[in-house]
């Protein structure tokens, strides 16, 4: 059945009995201007709300009738009629109109055209300043429960290709100059555990908007007979908001939302954009397939990382948000304000964002080939096992650091000069510069022996790499055990 919501029907529905303005009833004589219809309404994001919004309504709906609030009978036609609404919002047969504002009255409309008066007895004990925190409070965990899936299965694809590359050789870098050699499985593992950071910032935001704002009314509570805490329950809220000011007039919840998420894109950009330098024809460290990059309309040897290149930019749009949320909140006197109602479009699009992000970033991770070669070879560039050969020095020779640090670049200038790395430096030169160096001391100094000697915790040798894989993934299943992070 199409639904139609044309000026006639909406001033019925709302129950103006014949006024000038749809939703204000007898208070107001003349209908807004144009404008004012443009800049008021919010039904053309917020209708992303309508699954929250009808559930709030049926666990207040609920409630009422426990209360003995509202009959029974009133509160079954409620019910059903609120399931047909939601139907036929999910089938596309809602024509939304500005002139009924948002998603609350688009839902009272139509349920008053399906059960007529008994639908304005919903609305008892609330008001739209808790619906709409209610219903941005369910929308905010529904998208942090579906962020957290998605960063974990960006977890697995770092974990299946750190195993993969856990002893493959790489140069790793400061200021983007080779420092030491690492391993591409170690690289990938640091990402794993910025993801792993990321899920926790979203479980505390997640734990902290746990809190049902409704029945809080339109500021200072209501005085019908409400049971909060069943409402809350019904929700699967930990409880009710303990105080109805800060309940409709806050939303940190959505900041924080908004700042983990930031945080995250942050992740994945410093990712993408690795991932835009080692697919260069300079690095040559990994390659993607035709599923992850693009071609030129003009240079046929080109193949593009764009889906790298979008995630590093889509950073920009999610920060924005969090940005623009923090401005529009940070002058607002209590209680609530309609420059609120600019929340929900820039947080809608920020998680959308970062969905795309996530979802382009674990199919890259998945997708990509490393060179090994070419990043062995690269590893021995620029002296970067040095800091090995000073190591030695001051374990062999019971040098003091800054005097190993001084002999090791005297060494390294005597390669420079010679156009060769230090382990090409033949035994008698090194000992030109500190006699007491021994044969010995070539066991430290290839790529390989380098990696294979950083035993530390968290350090980069294989070994350690593949424990942290494991350790990694037995707390994953753990996690799936425990019932996730929800």
């Amino acid at each position: 059945m199409k639904v139609e919501n044309d000026k006639a029907q909406s001033v019925k529905a709302a129950g103006a009995g014949g006024g000038a303005n749809a939703l204000w009833g007898g208070r107001f004589g003349a209908g807004p201007a144009e404008i004012m219809e443009k800049i008021n309404a919010s039904i053309s994001f917020d209708h992303k709300l309508y699954v929250q919004d009808i559930a709030g309504s049926r666990a207040h709906c609920r409630m009422l009738v426990k209360q003995g609030i509202i009959g029974a009978e009133d509160g079954d036609k409620i019910l059903a009629g609120l399931d047909q609404v939601e139907r036929e919002i999910a089938a596309g047969e809602m024509k939304f109109d500005p002139k009924l504002e948002d998603i609350h009255m688009h839902v009272e409309s139509r349920l008053r055209e399906i059960i007529g008066d008994a639908a304005g007895r919903l609305h008892t004990a609330r008001s739209r300043n808790d619906q709409v925190a209610t219903d941005f409070k369910l929308w905010t965990r529904d998208a942090i429960d579906a962020v957290d899936a998605a960063l974990r299965e960006l977890q697995e694809a770092l974990l299946d290709r750190a195993e993969e590359y856990a002893d493959a050789v790489m140069p790793g870098f400061t200021h983007l100059q080779a420092a030491q050699p690492v391993t591409f499985g170690h690289h990938l593992m640091a990402y794993h555990e910025m993801i792993a950071r990321d899920r926790g910032r979203f479980r505390d935001a997640r734990k902290r908007l746990n809190e049902c704002p409704l029945g809080s009314a339109a500021l200072a509570g209501t005085s019908f007979p409400i049971d909060r805490h069943a409402t809350a329950a019904n929700l699967g809220f930990d409880g009710p908001t303990r105080n109805s000011l800060d309940s409709v007039s806050d939303r940190d919840f959505a900041l924080e939302f908004l700042s983990a998420a930031s945080i995250t894109s942050v992740h994945l950009s410093r990712l993408a954009e690795e991932i835009v330098l080692w697919t260069s024809a300079q690095f040559r460290f990994i390659s993607l397939s035709d599923a992850f990059t693009t071609g030129s309309s003009i240079m046929p040897q080109k193949r593009n990382p764009d889906a790298a290149e979008l995630t590093r930019a889509k950073t920009g749009r999610v920060i924005g948000a969090l940005n623009s949320l923090l401005i529009v909140m940070k002058g607002l006197p209590l209680a609530y304000s309609k420059d609120m109602q600019e929340d929900k479009e820039v947080t809608f699009d920020a998680a959308n964002a970062l969905a795309l992000a996530i979802a382009a970033m674990t199919g890259m991770i998945r997708d990509l080939k490393a060179n090994r070669e070419v990043m062995r070879e690269s590893a021995g560039l620029g002296f970067a096992t040095a800091t090995d050969l000073a190591d030695w020095l001051v374990q062999n020779l019971n040098m003091p650091f800054r005097n190993a640090h001084h002999v090791t670049g005297s060494l390294v200038k005597l390669a420079e000069q010679r156009g060769c790395g230090l382990e090409d430096l033949d035994l008698a030169a090194m000992q030109s510069v500190e006699p007491r160096i021994t044969e010995d001391v070539f066991r430290v100094l290839g790529v390989e022996n380098s990696v294979n000697s950083r035993m530390s915790f968290g350090g980069t040798a294989p070994e350690r790499v593949r424990a942290a894989i494991s350790a990694a993934r037995e707390a994953l299943a753990a996690e799936t055990g425990a019932g996730g992070a929800a």
